[in-house]
């Protein structure tokens, strides 16, 4: 082939790929769904609330990802795990293992996963009601949504609100829409009396981490370090809660391979009086 004609095939192959890494999303815009569940927990005696979010890339990995809830102690019988990234499959097989209850709530068909893309909330405990919380502003090049996946739980006793999120990249959508998202977050725990733990990925540090501390959330995970290349961008905040004296917090620095993000753990106990026990769950 002569170098011309190598070239234009060079450029129509790199064009046709870029097309598809950029094809728009298909979007699941109705807040009621799809939904996956399933109810697979089992007892904790624990009192502390061992909270863990991390984001799957793709969730490609599962068994790489499941061994590393089973074998790394700081991940090791969660309470609440917060999962983005999410497809069903991965998320029913992850709970099965951990034996926990989970909802799951896709925001989308994502062309460059080639599958659903969602957020998942696992449990060791029961979930009482859920809903998707579809946030504002899509993405510039896919035209995608986000969401928060929200559910009222009772663990270890305890009844609580948990949000997994999953906010926009940079690249995608400004700081200010970021905000935006965040305060939309805010906004549906507003309306919920007891403790929240708002944990997931937020594609962001400082400028969501004042939009909750603003709002009266502890960032329990701010001092975490990288969770991303150089980037610090999963993190924990709560209202009602507390971190378990001393503190325990951390980022598991070896994922075993299981993705791009590193999976954030946070162990919490009920702030004072303010938490509202469940003795007859």
């Amino acid at each position: 082939m002569k170098p011309l004609r190598r070239q234009a095939a060079g450029l129509l192959v790199l064009a046709l790929l870029a097309t598809g890494a950029c094809s728009n999303a298909l979007n699941y815009a109705d807040p009621a769904g799809p939904r996956y569940e399933g109810r697979f927990a089992g007892a904790d005696a624990d009192p502390a609330l061992r909270i863990v979010t991390f984001n799957i890339k793709f969730s490609r990995e599962i068994d790489r990802a499941i061994e590393l809830f089973q074998k790394n102690h700081d991940l090791q019988n969660p309470d609440i795990i917060a999962l983005q990234e999410m497809n069903n499959a991965g998320v029913d097989r992850i709970a099965r293992a951990l034996g926990m209850s989970y909802v799951y709530y896709p925001a989308a068909f994502h062309p460059q996963g080639s599958g659903d893309f969602g957020n998942a909330l696992l449990v060791k405990g029961t979930i009482e009601s859920d809903h998707k919380l579809i946030l504002p502003h899509t993405s510039r090049i896919r035209h995608m949504l986000r969401e928060a996946v929200v559910a009222d739980v009772v663990v270890d006793g305890i009844r609580l609100r948990a949000y997994s999120v999953h906010l926009e990249t940079p690249f995608q959508i400004s700081a200010s829409d970021r905000r935006d998202q965040a305060r939309a977050i805010l906004q549906d725990a507003a309306r919920y009396p007891g403790p929240v733990v708002i944990a997931g990925d937020f594609n962001s540090r400082d400028v969501v981490g004042d939009v909750f501390g603003g709002a009266g959330f502890q960032w329990v995970t701010r001092d975490a370090g990288h969770t991303i290349s150089f980037f610090s961008w999963d993190h924990v905040f709560v209202r009602g809660l507390t971190l378990k004296a001393p503190p325990r917090k951390g980022i598991v620095l070896n994922n075993n391979g299981a993705s791009d993000h590193l999976p954030v753990w946070a162990e919490l106990l009920p702030q004072g009086a303010v938490v509202p026990v469940v003795t007859n769950p």
